[in-house]
């Protein structure tokens, strides 16, 4: 077991004792064990997903942010995340639509930052569905 944090510019997160992480890093997901190395890697957008002390798997819609991995815990930076109760499906239904039309446009789109927010509401959904799935929401 080790500590793990995850903190928001808003807000703490989530503060607990865990015996497994797994986080989108910038080049694909990595997992982190008790005794891993030290780290420290920027993460990307999508699911956050953690083992806490009493075996229950939690998961979470990153939007990304920071890893670092120390012989004292772990620490993620998020710029925001949510667990899946906390995801309003319409509203990211919404979000992804209006990216999608923007990514249409020719003119005025700025296109990277579009298809970032589409990244984002697909990234809240998916984490929302595999949730539901697994009868963690309904």
């Amino acid at each position: 077991m080790y500590r793990l944090s995850i903190v928001t510019p808003d807000r703490i997160f989530y503060e607990g004792e865990i015996s497994s992480l797994t986080a989108p890093g910038s080049v694909g997901y990595l997992g982190v064990l008790t005794g891993h190395a030290p780290l420290l890697t920027p993460l990307a957008a999508g699911k956050l997903s953690f083992r806490d002390s009493s075996g229950k798997n939690l998961l979470a819609a990153l939007s990304g942010g920071f890893l670092e991995v120390s012989p004292k815990g772990a620490l993620v930076l998020a710029d925001s995340i949510e667990f899946p109760n906390e995801i309003d499906r319409a509203r990211c239904e919404k979000a992804a639509e209006r990216a999608r039309q923007r990514l249409t446009k020719n003119e005025g789109v700025d296109i990277p930052r579009a298809a970032a927010g589409l990244k984002r509401a697909e990234n809240r959904l998916s984490v929302l569905e595999e949730a539901v799935a697994a009868g963690q929401q309904e």
